[in-house]
């Protein structure tokens, strides 16, 4: 009779297991879309923060509206030319860690410690009246305690900065998550991300910016700001957009 009964138990229990993960696994599948739909969502809102067309209080329909100026471009990074495909479903992220979508970063030009980038890259194209005002675009490296994902704004001579801001980023709050405080981000408006040669010289010092091409350090953060830095320099040069860039300057991106 105990023989009967613990079997019983243990075949509910087993019953139990395999319902519990029927429903669990439908319940991924189910709120996948909406999960992917609120990703995308949060991209463009990050974009549209750092080039200061909405703030963090924006709705969903605040977002969509603004978006609608934007022009998203899949770039070739070698060559700079804007190349056709499925754009609203590439993922970076993900093509950065593809052998064959992916390239290992030579360690003289790794200015920004990742490594690996994707061959392709998503820029964006702000437009107001039909003509660019902004290009926005996604950066990420290394900083002190993890990998920085955000955005960078210039404006049409590409040289100068219109906005920054990063999305993700697992820096120690109070210290290199400072580069989260509005107050610092606002004093990249205006500075200059590129010499008279369009070589990327923008850097984060030590204490008080001093020149158009300085922003002000991280108090206990030096190692975060040596991040950002090589960060930028690296997405603005000649491995990454660089090449993107020169095309816009020519007139062959519009």
């Amino acid at each position: 009779m105990m023989k009967s009964e613990t079997g019983k138990t243990l075949l509910v229990a087993f019953l139990l297991c395999i319902v519990c993960s029927i429903l669990v696994s439908g319940a991924a599948v189910s709120l996948k879309p909406m999960q992917e739909a609120n990703k995308k969502l949060d991209v463009k809102k990050n974009l549209l923060i750092a080039s200061g067309l909405v703030d963090g209080n924006a709705t969903k329909a605040d977002v969509d509206a603004a978006y609608k100026n934007v022009q998203p471009l899949l770039v070739d990074l070698a060559t700079g030319d804007v190349i056709e495909g499925d754009i609203e479903n590439y993922d970076q992220k993900k093509a950065a860690k593809d052998p064959k979508q992916n390239l290992r970063i030579d360690a003289a030009k790794d200015l920004g410690n990742i490594k690996f980038r994707a061959k392709v890259a998503k820029a964006y194209l702000v437009k107001d009246a039909g003509e660019v005002s902004m290009i926005v675009l996604p950066v990420h490296g290394k900083g002190l305690w993890s990998t920085m994902y955000g955005f960078l704004a210039l404006a049409p001579d590409t040289v100068t900065v219109k906005g920054i801001g990063f999305y993700s980023h697992g820096e120690t709050p109070g210290l290199g998550g400072e580069i989260d405080n509005p107050s610092w981000k606002a004093t990249w408006n205006g500075k200059k991300a590129l010499d008279e040669s369009f070589s990327p010289i923008l850097k984060v010092v030590k204490g008080a910016a001093r020149t158009e091409t300085e922003i002000d350090g991280l108090s206990g953060a030096t190692l975060t700001a040596v991040g950002v830095t090589g960060t930028i320099q690296y997405w603005l040069g000649d491995d990454a957009f660089g090449p993107f860039l020169a095309k816009f300057r020519e007139g062959g991106i519009k």
